[in-house]
């Protein structure tokens, strides 16, 4: 008897500590999803979208929960039914797929919510069919945009004449309008894929279809990509990180000045068209800008990225800093005529140096020097300045004092540095030293 009670005391003993485990198990689960949400989709900041909401609101679809259900999107939403049923009666037993494809989603729902930030005000069968629907129809987006003949002949959205195509990018890029890349990536899974794409991922998917918004004109290589992509915006966004770690210093500085008074310097800009377009450097008095393609999605995109960015306190700011420090390069329109000049910006079939200059102009962010990724290079550019005023200005008292001209001499320096300071060609100065000494 006493052996019994020892027995089920012992058995207790292993239950509650089942229990325990399976508790800190569930804690940690919990918290790993937090960590991994960091990336969330939120409500872009209500300064931001204040006259701008062609920016950063959808005008023709409606991708997740945050903008369903307008009257703007019932055609869309009728196209998305569509592939939905194409993407699912590849396979002969669609309804099996159907169900694997909601069991799945219904897992997983709780999380999905989170990706949200806050609260999705929306029962639970709505919430798991626009993950379902949604997902199907971009991935047979993507299948029918790489395979042309999966194509309908009567396709609006591949045979329209209203640019239906470039409306729908841009909608799929907006904050947003965006579902987790893990809930595309259940469904791409499950359901059947054509033979014609059998060797191609997902992302590989992804990338084709939004290759014009892309920097470079390679094929970008999969380990390019993080250990999780959030979704497609964040897909994007890595492309246009730079490969190369930026120098580190605790006198990074933020602002320097403009491309037309750095060329007056005598600091060269030039651009390195085979890096990606945020791998800056400044070596030996050059400033190596990798080319940047200006095209229709330009502001759209970059407005959003900068709110993705914006939005998470532990996201880093490269994409915004990127824009503070072309922001400091082109404050005229002749500041935007050197840099197309240079090819550091490249116009693709449009002009577009006022539109650049007004972007920089409407849209001003600011963030802590601490978060700006280019702080090392802005105070190795301005030092570089102030040594060149350094030498200028000891060569001016070489002439005060080793002259014969005296009091003209005195002049001359002071000429001198007036044209320093107020950035007149140093060609000039050069031409004057020359003539006197």
């Amino acid at each position: 008897m006493e052996a019994d009670r020892q027995m089920k005391k012992s058995d207790d003993h292993v239950a509650i500590d089942i229990l325990h485990e399976h508790d800190l198990v569930t804690s940690i689960k919990e918290k790993m999803e937090t960590i991994s949400l960091l990336h969330s989709v939120c409500r872009v900041p209500e300064e931001f979208v204040e006259e701008n909401q062609e920016n950063y609101f959808p005008n023709l679809l409606s991708i997740g929960p945050l903008h369903h259900g307008k009257d703007d999107f019932k055609v869309m939403e009728d196209q998305k039914w569509q592939y939905f049923n194409t993407l699912l009666n590849r396979n002969p037993n669609a309804e099996t797929i159907l169900d694997t494809c909601v069991k799945i989603l219904r897992h997983s729902e709780q999380k999905a919510r989170k990706f949200y930030g806050k609260t999705v005000d929306m029962g639970s069968d709505n919430f798991v069919e626009i993950m379902l629907v949604d997902g199907c129809f971009i991935i047979e987006l993507f299948l029918e945009f790489s395979i042309k003949n999966l194509r309908r002949r009567d396709d609006p959205i591949f045979f329209s004449t209203s640019n239906k195509m470039f409306r729908l990018r841009c909608d799929m890029i907006l904050l947003e309008n965006q579902i987790p890349f893990w809930v595309l990536q259940q469904l791409f899974h499950i359901v059947v894929i054509p033979k014609q794409c059998n060797n191609m991922s997902l992302i590989q998917l992804a990338l084709c279809f939004f290759r014009k918004l892309i920097p470079g004109d390679e094929q970008v290589p999969q380990d390019k990509f993080g250990p999780e992509i959030h979704h497609l915006l964040d897909l994007i966004r890595q492309n246009y990180l730079p490969t190369l770690p930026q120098p580190r210093s605790d006198g990074g500085q933020k602002h320097f000045r403009c491309a037309t008074h750095l060329q007056e310097a005598g600091i060269t800009l030039r651009s390195t068209a085979k890096e990606g377009p945020l791998n800056i450097k400044f070596i030996k008095g050059e400033l190596q800008i990798p080319s940047l393609k200006i095209h229709g999605y330009t502001e759209i995109l970059f407005r959003n990225l900068i709110a993705l960015e914006l939005c998470h306190r532990e996201c880093s700011k490269t994409i915004t800093s990127y824009f503070i420090f072309m922001a400091s390069l082109i404050r005229s329109k002749k500041d935007a005529q050197i840099l197309y000049r240079k090819r550091i910006l490249i116009d693709s079939g449009y002009e577009r140096e006022g539109e650049f200059l007004n972007l920089m102009k409407k849209l001003q962010v600011e963030i802590n020097v601490q978060d700006f990724y280019y702080g090392e290079i802005c105070r190795r550019v301005n030092e570089h300045q102030n040594s060149r005023r350094q030498t200028w200005w000891q060569k001016a008292k070489h002439i005060y004092y080793k002259s014969e001209l005296g009091v003209v001499g005195f002049v001359l320096a002071i000429i001198l540095l007036v044209f320093l300071f107020t950035g007149i060609f140093f060609s000039a100065v050069s031409f004057l030293l020359h003539h006197f000494q």
